[in-house]
């Protein structure tokens, strides 16, 4: 073992967004120019009802506009372009990350001066100084912490950053890591009539997530939780011929979710098989594992791994009340998860698991 986490820490933005209004924003944006005829008006309710989404959390308290009025609104008749964003991103990204910060710190216990190594998770903003920075000088930290950061990663982002965080507590036995994920997916609403963009309008979210993690030496803060703090091993997967199934690609308005139809068949088809021979390395089989932290990228994809891996759906509850109450917020979404797990003593081990652009599957084994 050569990680545990002593802390861990969420945050969400306080404008709250129904998933009525997020459909009527939808409707605004599918079709700037003109109102939606009632039948495609039917069908992005429809997809907003099925999404499993029932509230989010965003950081635009502007993305209606005032009393309603779209002109007013940052999303308003015409699209805002990256430039615009990414301005958004700066301004508010950081704060949202520092709460989540600080929530994860006061868990475990640890001053801000006990950080060696700093690790930002991120694919929805591009700044520099960036996040990492900013948090540096709120807490503050040192100014010899060494920082990571892994941008434009996706969904399993956070898993990549985990095994980023365990390299470094491995590697020297006095390292003390601040991982840190935050994504503002609501920043990226894309217009026009196109599938997979209205798909991911109805489904994305934002939040910021993080954890304290050292080689060993579990803090008393931890030890009414659950006991997943050990981090055990890793793992990868990329499914061959997926190229174009998931995608994220930086264009003029913004940055585009590519997301096909066949996400969930691929999962169908190629993940029972590696995941089984790979949990075997590890003395394990899929009715070994106590508790599940699937990355909710869709219903599709949590029935998709739910049928395929042959589980209880129950075992999946946590991930589809975490979509159902917070939307995908990307990274962070797997610590949400795993949070809700902890504080509710669920059993180990652990196999937290999300998909992403590749299309790649990452797994991790916590106890």
């Amino acid at each position: 073992m050569s990680l545990t986490i002593h802390g861990l820490g969420t945050a969400l933005p306080p404008h709250r967004l129904a998933q009525d209004d997020a459909a009527t924003i939808a409707a605004r944006v599918a079709l700037p120019e003109q109102e939606p005829s009632p039948s495609k008006r039917r069908l992005l309710d429809t997809l907003h009802r099925r999404s499993g989404v029932a509230m989010r959390h965003v950081v635009l308290e502007d993305l209606m506009g005032t009393n309603g009025d779209h002109e007013q609104s940052f999303f308003g008749s015409t699209s805002p372009g990256t430039g615009q964003r990414m301005r958004r991103y700066s301004q508010e990204a950081p704060p949202l990350a520092l709460r989540a910060v600080r929530a994860a710190l006061e868990q475990a216990q640890v001053p801000p001066e006990r950080i060696t190594h700093l690790v930002t998770v991120s694919c929805t903003g591009f700044h520099a100084p960036g996040v990492d920075l900013a948090l540096m000088a709120a807490l503050p930290l040192s100014a010899s912490v060494a920082r990571t950061h892994l941008g434009f990663m996706g969904c399993h982002a956070a898993l990549n950053g985990l095994r980023v965080a365990a390299a470094f507590t491995g590697a020297d036995p006095e390292a003390c890591v601040l991982l840190c994920a935050v994504e503002l997916c609501s920043l990226h609403l894309q217009y026009g009539w196109e599938g997979g963009r209205i798909v991911a309008n109805a489904l994305f979210a934002d939040g910021a997530a993080a954890l304290v993690a050292s080689r060993e030496g579990p803090a008393a803060a931890m030890e009414s939780t659950s006991g997943l703090r050990r981090w055990i091993a890793s793992g990868s997967l990329l499914v061959p011929a997926s190229d174009e199934a998931m995608s994220w690609a930086i264009e003029d308005h913004g940055f585009v979710m590519g997301l096909s139809a066949q996400v969930p068949d691929l999962i169908a088809a190629h993940l029972r098989p590696w995941l089984e021979g790979w949990l075997a390395e590890h003395q394990l089989t899929l009715e070994s594992i106590g508790c599940w932290a699937v990355h909710p990228g869709g219903p599709r994809i949590l029935s998709a791994v739910t049928e395929t891996l042959g589980l209880d759906p129950a075992m999946i509850e946590p991930s589809r009340s975490v979509l159902r109450d917070c939307g995908n917020m990307s990274s962070p979404t797997l610590l949400f998860i795993i949070e809700r797990l902890r504080l509710s003593g669920a059993p180990a081990p652990c196999l937290a698991m999300a998909f992403g652009p590749g299309l790649c599957v990452e797994v991790a084994l916590l106890g």
